[in-house]
């Protein structure tokens, strides 16, 4: 039986789905992939096999995969054709290496055309092309990290206490990047799962005021929200120094590690009702309830979205 492969150890979902991995399968069924040797150290001399990878690059990705029978591939953090180009990259690499199946951390909704997410194209793309060679899959459709929200939160805490976004009254089961790798994890390991979809949803659907109004009962803050234009979303994240895409350059220390044009359009997803899914496919996956908002606001300082990682956007 070959190995379960996890790329991008080196980034904070990757990094959290390693941990929780080593808690599932023994250290000589692993094999752990990252663009920053740095990140590999640590595994190495725990005697796990690790290799350098650069995705943008196809040369060597099929040797350092001869060894696994199930790729995860944790999606690349820049967006457009680069990403694309870079997952293309790796399927082929699998499929040369004759890995079995990718698990792919895709996004919710993200087969629908009407969906005006600019992350979900990528997304898709890479979903059907790995189905275009034939290989089996986990798609593993993540709805929107609760830690974005919770450090975008406290973001106007620190401010005017009034948070402006283009969400409006539209719904998303928020869930936690932690439960995002535990889903990764479980299905790196799982033996049941061929051929499948499965939305990684939160513990139920709300409205940014929903969230808010978690926050607040848990924080003793008054945070209020105010819904703007997709243009006026733009222009905040201008005044925050965020570049309009991904490649631009961010700033060390970011409260908003992304681009403007993926949250801009993300919220308009949201507000259009293309993101409200709700399944109960983490719970049958893990066998765990996601984590609900309450209690990641309680342990807010858990729950934050952390440094961009990408060395090369």
């Amino acid at each position: 039986m070959g190995k379960l492969l996890l790329t991008g150890v080196d980034g904070n979902l990757g990094k959290q789905a390693a941990e929780y991995l080593l808690e599932l399968v023994d250290k000589d069924q692993i094999i752990f992939c990252a663009y920053d040797p740095a990140c590999l150290k640590e595994y190495a001399e725990q005697g796990i096999e690790t290799h350098v990878t650069n995705f943008n690059n196809k040369e060597g990705l099929a040797e350092a995969f001869a060894h696994a029978d199930k790729l995860a591939l944790i999606s690349m953090p820049f967006v457009g054709e680069k990403r694309q180009n870079a997952h293309r990259n790796v399927v082929d690499a699998a499929k040369k290496a004759g890995v079995k199946q990718i698990i792919y951390t895709s996004l919710v909704n993200a087969a629908d055309e009407t969906n005006p997410s600019v992350e979900k194209i990528d997304h898709i793309y890479t979903e059907r092309y790995v189905q275009s060679v034939g290989l089996d899959y986990i798609f593993l459709r993540n709805s929107q990290y609760a830690e974005a929200m919770i450090t975008n939160y406290f973001t106007y805490v620190k401010g005017d206490g009034v948070l402006t976004n283009n969400q409006g009254d539209g719904k998303m089961a928020y869930i936690s990047r932690k439960d995002c790798a535990k889903a990764v994890a479980h299905a790196l390991a799982s033996k049941n799962y061929h051929e499948a979809i499965l939305d990684i949803n939160g513990q139920e659907l709300m409205t940014i005021t929903d969230f808010i109004k978690i926050g607040n009962v848990v924080t003793g803050n008054h945070i209020t929200y105010k819904e703007n234009t997709d243009e006026e979303n733009y222009a905040v994240f201008e005044a925050m120094g965020v570049p309009r895409t991904t490649d631009g350059a961010f700033k060390e220390g970011s409260e908003a590690p992304f681009s403007s044009e993926g949250m801009v359009t993300f919220g308009q997803a949201i507000r259009e009702g293309k993101m409200d899914i709700f399944t109960d496919d983490f719970k049958n996956l893990t066998g765990q309830e996601p984590l609900t908002v309450k209690y990641m606001f309680e342990h807010a300082d858990e729950f934050q979205v952390g440094e961009r990682h990408s060395k090369d956007n």
